[in-house]
């Protein structure tokens, strides 16, 4: 990988990893997992950079074994979150957005400074709402997902399992379309399940919160 792709990593982290001692916990959470999504963007490309030989093109390449390697590597972190820390829904619908937040940014990043020639302005909507928002979504599937099925200890593997492979073909299924002659719809398919996990969250979160009455 290119050393200027480390470099806009340091450039962009550094300020946000200083940060993370004056923040309060709950936005300290938030920065933290999109340092880790960022991180995991690098490793990502690293281990897609030794995998991708094995493959006939770039188009074989990005619609089968880079969703899986990208899809496992952002679920890690919260599936130790978790298993380990806590499952409370909307901690965990947090974090996965970060993860993937961070994730997109780093990954925008990098295709940006190795495609300087070809960039404008529909490239970055597409990259914006379309990649940026589509790996975000695919950990927050995730992680809503995590929520419902840790505490059910039979469903939990079979649970994870599959919230997995529905990620990774969501996101192989975007791959495809926006690598194909019908790319500039490929932005529709993240803003279409965005919507929906907006409204389920943000209904949820209305519904967790305390019943105020009125004193005196």
């Amino acid at each position: 990988m290119d050393n200027i792709v480390y470099a806009i990593y340091i450039c962009l982290m550094v300020p946000m990893l200083m940060s993370l001692s004056l923040l309060q916990h709950r936005s300290r959470l938030v920065i933290g997992f999109v340092l880790i999504g960022s991180t995991i963007c690098l490793v990502a490309s690293e281990l897609n950079g030794v995998l991708y030989p094995y493959f006939d093109d770039m188009v074989s390449f990005c619609t089968t074994m880079s969703p899986i390697t990208e899809e496992i590597l952002k679920a890690l972190p919260i599936l130790y979150f978790a298993f380990v820390i806590s499952d409370n829904r909307t901690t965990l619908v947090q974090i996965s957005f970060a993860v993937g937040l961070g994730f997109a940014i780093m990954e925008n990043m990098t295709v940006l400074v190795q495609n300087l020639s070809e960039i404008d302005i529909i490239w970055a909507l597409i990259r914006g709402f379309g990649a940026g928002l589509m790996h975000s979504i695919c950990t927050v599937a995730v992680g809503l997902g995590m929520a419902s099925v840790r505490k059910k200890k039979k469903l939990f593997v079979s649970g994870t399992t599959a919230l997995l492979m529905m990620a990774i073909a969501y996101h192989a299924t975007y791959n495809t379309i926006v690598m194909s002659d019908y790319k500039y719809f490929a932005v529709m398919l993240p803003l279409l399940a965005y919507i929906p996990i907006n409204r389920i969250v943000r209904k949820r979160k209305k519904e967790a919160l305390p019943i105020q009455t009125n004193q005196g």
